[in-house]
């Protein structure tokens, strides 16, 4: 569901730069209280996009030095947790970011600011809250959010991630009908187009993709990542050319892009071209220390037989898992799915599943892993069961049909 949490953050990102000036109050108190803002980390050169990476430097620094003169500066506060929410989704610096994210939104005293600091502070702590997979927190801040502002279609989006995370999918069509009603742009068509996609509407999931692309500005990030989710409708749907095609594109008006070298190694490993999956993989996994790159890295690895650089790829998980989990990320499907398909430790993997559906029963995304696991362990019922629950929106994701087949050769 990684798509929604990106254009969420996005959101809230432009929603600072358009919001009114709260005219925060300045205390002398306040004003002579020392004060640490969380650093800005540096971009691997592959990411800073000519003048792009300058504006971000003058943008922070203009914003911290206004908190170093006055802590109780709300726009300061407000403006370095979108950059920071955004510089994690642009580096993968996640760990860094969204604490750093959280701690300057947690400097903001809400109940002595203003309705439209208070709202944006909110929707700014729901899009890292669902970021951090802490999807029912994310809920609830977002609800407090939109009782101060129903009209703003962005914190929708918000909803519209943590009721599908949550498994409550018509209760997601819902709000996905709000926001874009209130405003039909890239961000509002995207979560149509997933939205349909759960529901197994493949060709309206594309057109709605589609308009997204189309609703965005060429080379920004956010339309990168819409082209490259139409890129993943059209692999994972049979479509492989018209995929490959997106993926190029994307390089083209932005090169560089990770997510798009990763996409184009997935589609080598799925042509079993290992050589060219890796090295495509170690560039993108030179720019941006993305954990899905590092995953398919091990899958070759195992695939190929070389077993020590598989262990050395598999270390280099485990820390990035810590670091995440550490951080306060959620992690238990990425460790599920890492043990129970690449350790082949199903008893491992089903204990961190149930701990995620514990949370989350009703996702289909969660019920996907677990009837995979349960078939792996032998246990066709508990795998039948899950497998019934994923389907239940009659998705047509690829691992599900997988499954099917699977459990009825048995």
């Amino acid at each position: 569901m990684k798509i929604l949490h990106t254009f969420f953050i996005l959101s809230i990102m432009a929603s600072s730069l358009l919001s009114c000036n709260s005219g925060s109050q300045k205390s002398s108190d306040s004003k002579q209280q020392a004060i640490v803002v969380p650093k800005l980390l540096d971009r691997h050169p592959a990411l800073r996009q000519e003048k792009e990476w300058e504006k971000v430097q003058n943008y922070y620094v203009e914003n911290r030095q206004k908190l170093e003169r006055d802590p109780s500066n709300n726009e300061a506060r407000l403006a370095l947790a979108h950059l920071f929410i955004n510089e994690a989704r642009v580096t993968g610096e996640h760990g860094h970011y969204y604490l750093a994210a959280l701690e300057v939104l947690d400097g903001i005293k809400l109940e002595a600011a203003d309705e439209d600091v208070r709202f944006r502070a909110l929707a700014a702590k729901a899009g890292v809250q669902l970021s951090l997979h802490d999807f029912a927190a994310g809920l609830e801040t977002a609800k407090q959010a939109v009782a101060i502002n129903p009209y703003n279609a962005q914190i929708y989006g918000a909803l519209v991630d943590a009721n599908v995370e949550l498994g409550r999918y018509d209760e997601a069509v819902a709000m996905a009908d709000k926001m874009v009603s209130i405003r039909p742009d890239l961000r509002s068509y995207a979560r149509i187009s997933y939205l349909r996609e759960i529901y197994g509407q493949v060709d309206g999931a594309i057109e709605a993709m589609k308009l997204a692309v189309a609703a965005g500005f060429p080379s920004y990030e956010e339309t990168a990542w819409a082209r490259l989710t139409l890129g993943r409708l059209y692999e994972n749907y049979g479509s492989p050319d018209e995929a490959e095609q997106q993926y190029q594109m994307i390089l083209a008006e932005r090169p560089d892009y990770p997510f798009a070298i990763g996409a184009l190694a997935d589609m080598a490993i799925k042509r079993k071209d290992y050589p060219e999956a890796e090295r495509l993989l170690k560039q993108a996994a030179g720019i941006i220390p993305e954990f899905s790159f590092y995953e398919s890295l091990a899958h070759i690895y195992k695939e190929t037989g070389r077993q020590e650089a598989f262990e050395n790829t598999m270390k280099e998980l485990w820390a990035m898992l810590k670091d995440d989990t550490d951080s306060g990320h959620n992690m238990n499907l990425e460790y599920a799915q890492l043990n129970s398909e690449l350790i082949k430790d199903q008893d491992k993997a089903l204990e961190y599943a149930r701990k995620e559906y514990e949370k989350r029963p009703d996702n289909i995304d969660v019920n996907r892993v677990m009837a995979a696991i349960y078939y792996r362990r032998g246990d066709s019922a508990e795998a039948a069961r899950h497998l019934q629950a994923a389907t239940r929106t009659n998705s047509r994701h690829p691992g599900l049909e997988e499954l099917r087949q699977q459990l009825a050769s048995r």
